[in-house]
């Protein structure tokens, strides 16, 4: 008897083409785009952050403003609490893509490297 898609209609052959793109390819290659543009963002956001904190450091040195060290680094820590949110939010968000999550996460990881 031959295997038609009346008899089973929802195939379970993990290696058929359908599934690998569905479950795999497709979490992957959105886990490499999310994880490619965090990583450009989180660039750009250092830069502009790095050049505030060269501008701060300029007009304390004219002594228009005072900044004290304790100031700068609760800033920092809070910006730091800020960006692994953002990640860990993204990283759960991949992960619930499919029923294992493992591709997403892994293109993201591998996005982050490439960016």
């Amino acid at each position: 008897m031959t295997n038609t898609s009346i008899d089973q209609p929802f195939s379970t052959d993990i290696f058929s083409s359908q599934f690998l793109v569905g479950h795999i390819g497709a979490p992957f290659a959105i886990g490499i785009a999310v994880g490619y543009f965090a990583k450009k963002m989180l660039r750009t956001a250092l830069f502009l952050a790095g050049g505030a904190i060269v501008l701060l450091f300029i007009t304390e040195y004219y002594g228009v403003i005072k900044i004290t060290d304790a100031e700068l680094q609760n800033v920092a820590t809070s910006a730091t609490e800020a960006a692994k949110t953002s990640g860990d939010f993204l990283i759960s968000r991949l992960s619930s893509i499919t029923s294992k999550g493992v591709s997403g996460v892994a293109g993201f990881f591998l996005g982050l490297k490439l960016g």
